[in-house]
């Protein structure tokens, strides 16, 4: 243990002496570990920011969906159906539930007059199942369907087109044909992207099916229940029989997964992606590593007579070995965790990470697993580089000092 703290000692003595010697390749080393910490790093974030995303169109994992069609064109007892959801999903103690009705077009009066506009009919819950994300207010809640103005959430171009009234003025739309009244806008989602212009409002299931005696034909419904991916496969087939029990002849249940989590291979793309970026950073780290090695075995022929003295002295051939190799990779360590500590600082911004990746909810911390790599890597690269130096390091001999 002496002779490794010695020979660390010597290692970081040298480095001293001869930083301006190393200092550019060591600058090289600090980038390229920095790259791959950020790589490694980034997509991390990137694999969580495609699972939020994924979760907004297919639900989090694992979210199974229910639908109920009918064969022989007999239209289907929604409220029938309702009830026996219901007792289904108390009787299994489902946490997260919501039932969907989409497709569907209301009137809506806006300033240039009556418009047609995308309507959705949904539980409090399928905001949660679905991360969906406000741009200003609150989401529906189970209490808003006893409002004599029940709540409504409109997207941002709809709230656009009715003036963009701040929500703490209580702005209201006016609804035309069965379901039609004064609702009140509680909430605004933001656009998708660029060039969303949908006009659409979310009205509160129970509240909109209380003012119609029925859903219009253009709508479909579906059901959704949020449950543990390690629970999905054995739920499903046994929710579907109790589903399915006593229905009337003609009727057909579907429960499937929709959420990416049943999608075999759906991070392949991030995977190649750290594939692909991971290996253009060790590519530039072996660079910097090769241009380590160039420039230590020059050195070696200027020291020959420093080697010789020490050998003189004493010194084993393990010794200068070791001090040569330990002085690599010491440096290249070093040089690697400044590169990390950059990478953290900078990537620890929430700035950064929200403008990187907009709309991410839950930003992960910086990952361990990325800075590891990147240390590991640094040491890796100053052993391989130290190597060949240290093998023409033990090779000198006292007559070759003499001779020098």
């Amino acid at each position: 243990m002496t002779g490794f703290l010695g020979a660390l000692a010597d290692a970081w003595a040298e480095i001293r002496v001869h930083k301006l010697r190393v200092l550019l390749s060591l600058i090289g080393i600090a980038v390229s570990v920095g790259a791959l910490t950020a790589v490694v790093a980034i997509s991390e974030y990137q694999r969580q920011y495609q699972a939020e995303q994924s979760d907004r169109w297919g639900g989090r994992a694992a979210t199974i969906v229910v639908g109920i069609t009918s064969e022989d064109g007999n239209p289907v007892d929604i409220d029938d159906f309702d009830e026996r959801f219901a007792r289904v999903t108390e009787r299994f103690d489902f946490s997260h539930t919501a039932r969907v009705a989409q497709g569907m077009m209301v009137g809506v009066q806006l300033p240039e007059g009556i418009t047609d506009v995308n309507a959705r009919l949904i539980d409090p819950m399928y905001t949660q199942i679905h991360r969906e994300q406000l741009l200003e207010g609150r989401w529906l809640r189970d209490a808003d369907s006893e409002a004599l103005a029940p709540a409504a959430v409109v997207s941002e171009p709809l709230w656009e087109r009715i003036g963009r009234v701040p929500l703490g003025d209580h702005p209201t739309v006016t609804l035309t044909g069965a379901g039609g009244g004064t609702y009140q806008v509680v909430g605004v989602v933001p656009r998708a992207g660029f060039g969303d212009e949908e006009l659409r409002i979310d009205l509160l299931y129970d509240a909109y099916r209380a003012r119609v005696d029925a859903l219009p034909k253009d709508a479909w419904s579906q059901y959704e229940i949020w449950v543990g991916p390690d629970q999905a496969n054995e739920i499903g087939p046994v929710l579907a029989m109790d589903l399915r029990a006593g229905l009337p002849e003609g009727q057909t249940v579907s429960v499937n997964r929709s959420d990416w989590g049943a999608q075999p291979g759906a991070m392949d793309a991030q995977a190649t992606f750290e594939m692909v970026t991971g290996g253009i950073a060790a590519l530039i780290l072996a660079l910097g590593a090769l241009s380590l090695i160039n420039i230590q075995l020059v050195a070696m022929r200027q020291r020959v007579r420093e080697i010789g003295v020490r050998r003189a002295f004493g010194a084993s051939s393990g010794r200068v070995f070791f001090s040569v190799l330990l002085e690599s990779m010491v440096a290249t360590t070093v040089a690697g965790v400044i590169g990390i500590a950059i990478v953290v600082a900078v990537l620890r911004s929430d700035w950064l990470v929200t403008t990187m990746f907009v709309g991410m909810q839950d930003v992960p911390p910086f990952p361990m697993r990325a800075a590891l790599i990147g240390l590991v890597a640094s040491v890796i690269v100053g052993a391989v580089s130290g190597f060949v130096p240290a093998l023409v390091a033990l090779r000198v001999k006292v007559i070759d000092a003499i001779r020098f």
